[in-house]
């Protein structure tokens, strides 16, 4: 077996575990409100996590729903390999740097003085 043809199907086949927890993590924010797992900096939400729920939900929902969307078109359509690395590849990058941008600026203090 070839490495590349390798990596390929580790790729297509984490998309499904990648896709299942962050739906499941967008549902558990806006469904059933729990906030536990919103803007988490070394597993700690912030104080004010109620506040930055909206944004982490979206972030999962969207590359949840891209991710969905990537294996559907692999699937049915059979979208050519650059396509859907593509996709898939930046998709899972930007979902990791927009979730450390959110739980950082969650907890910045812009303007509110020290105690």
């Amino acid at each position: 077996m070839e490495v590349s043809l390798a990596l390929t199907w580790l790729l297509f086949l984490g998309l499904f575990p990648l896709a299942f927890f962050w739906l499941r993590r967008a549902w558990r924010i806006l469904v059933k409100r729990d906030f536990s797992e919103v803007a988490l900096k070394r597993g700690e939400p912030p104080p004010n996590a109620e506040k930055y729920a909206p944004y982490t939900a979206a972030v999962n929902l969207i590359a949840g729903a891209i991710a969905v969307s990537v294996i559907l078109l692999v699937v049915i359509s059979g979208v050519a390999y650059e396509t859907w690395t593509a996709i898939a590849g930046s998709t899972i990058w930007i979902k990791f740097f927009a979730d450390f941008i959110v739980s950082r600026q969650a907890r910045l203090n812009w303007g509110k003085p020290k105690n």
